[in-house]
């Protein structure tokens, strides 16, 4: 009976869902409904009233609003301006030059951030006009950066991995390590493309070198300067293990206030953006997490976890069966969910099978984190590509992004399958931790 009510739960969850119910909201009510089914009314008023104290005053949540206003500050005061400029006095001579330097662009931005979103609209401001004035398609120029403004959730810090981290209870410095390999893989298979296109399509990716004069290498550096200090006190920290991931957090928020205040680009309206953006994000992440911990508890009571789990065990489906089952749903996830609530509602089901098939829960947070961030780039929910739409309105069509970023979601599938097969690629880093 109680697994049953599990199912039904599930159901639900979905149905509300598809309905338009906002996350946090259906999973509170499927939760609360179902454990006062099964337990009884004050057991669930209980847990309703105990799970927002007992989730919001968890330690490791503080890196959430640290790491967001680290990003923001960066992003309102302009710290990463320079990145696609010194990307393209490196790269300047490889077929495909502007949409290569835009994707890197995007892994800088990406250390200091933690946000496609912000990744993608930031980058595409920025890159798709130049783009479409040196002759690219506004299709593939588009395409690139919207893909490109994946990675911002791939290498850390990613506000993705560390709601992983903290659901699933492992390390979240062995997530972020891993997540760095998955990032440059990530920027290297669009680079790929990028170069592949050039050469057979140069009609929508021009071949010829960029012609403006490059940036000397200490132009470069000083344009770049805030974001490598950034990087090296954040990453040299964490990954040498001098601070945790949540000290990271509050260590690289003080820094982007330094280095913001230091260049002369720090005032009220950054500091205030900021501010109320990092306030915002972090009401809604907080909200569905507490969601999501009463969805845990609930599919705890039910035994539907263990039962899954069992079947699973029974079935002997092997580990590729298992995979692409996840990697479909996943998928199909994307196509109407954004990544958060996609993220907290599957974790309960999927982390007691994982225990039970004995698989590294530190491998699997990177690669849910790729599949999730599939989803931002496929329709009908793609955000990146309306973040794109909205910003570069006047060169290109929401149809014309989704077109342009065809071939770098074929990439996105070959990385995967590459992770899944390879795994020791992504555990490789955090083995050395």
């Amino acid at each position: 009976m109680s697994v049953e009510t599990g199912f039904w739960g599930i159901a639900v969850l979905f149905a509300l869902l598809i309905a338009r119910v906002p996350v946090a909201l259906a999973l509170i009510a499927v939760s609360f409904g179902g454990i006062a089914w099964l337990l009884g009314l004050s057991p669930a008023l209980g847990i309703l009233s105990n799970t927002p104290y007992s989730f919001v005053a968890s330690w490791t949540m503080s890196a959430v609003p640290m790491f967001l206003l680290m990003g923001f500050v960066a992003f309102h005061a302009q710290l990463t301006s320079g990145l696609f400029d010194a990307a393209k006095a490196l790269l300047r001579r490889v077929p495909g030059a502007l949409a290569i330097s835009s994707i890197f662009a995007c892994s800088g931005f990406a250390a200091v951030c933690g946000s496609s979103l912000a990744t993608a609209a930031s980058m595409g401001r920025i890159a798709i006009p130049e783009m479409v004035r040196a002759g690219y398609s506004p299709s593939i120029a588009a395409g690139a950066i919207a893909a490109g403004g994946t990675i911002g959730a791939l290498i850390p810090p990613s506000i993705l991995m560390i709601l992983y981290g903290i659901f699933a209870e492992t390390s979240i410095t062995g997530v972020f390590l891993g997540g760095v390999v998955i990032g440059i893989l990530t920027a290297l298979s669009y680079s790929a493309i990028v170069l592949v296109l050039a050469w057979m399509r140069p009609d929508l990716v021009p071949r010829r070198p960029i012609e403006e004069e490059p940036l000397s290498a200490r132009a470069a550096i000083e344009r770049i300067w805030p974001v490598l200090l950034l990087i090296v006190l954040v990453f040299g920290g964490l990954f040498s293990g001098f601070f945790t991931a949540t000290e990271a957090g509050a260590i690289g928020a003080a820094g982007a206030i330094f280095c913001a205040g230091l260049i002369g680009r720090l005032n009220w309206m950054v500091m205030k953006q900021a501010l109320l953006e990092t306030l915002m994000t972090t009401a809604s992440l907080l909200i569905i997490g507490i969601g999501a911990s009463m969805f845990t508890r609930f599919l705890g009571i039910t035994g539907l976890s263990g039962f899954l789990s069992t079947q699973v065990g029974a079935a002997d489906i092997g580990y590729y069966e298992l995979m692409l089952i996840i990697v479909v749903i996943y998928l199909l996830l994307g196509m109407v969910m954004e990544p958060f609530g996609a993220l907290l509602v599957t974790l309960p089901v999927f982390i007691p099978i994982l225990n039970a098939e004995g698989i590294s829960l530190v491998w699997f947070g990177v690669l849910v984190v790729k599949l999730l961030e599939i989803g931002m780039i496929t329709p009908p929910v793609g955000l990146n590509v309306f973040v794109i739409r909205n910003v570069a309105h006047e060169h290109v069509s929401t149809l014309q992004i989704f077109s342009g970023v065809a071939p770098f979601f074929v990439a996105d599938l070959v990385v995967t399958a590459i992770v899944i097969i390879f795994p020791t690629l992504v555990l490789a880093l955090p083995g050395l931790m």
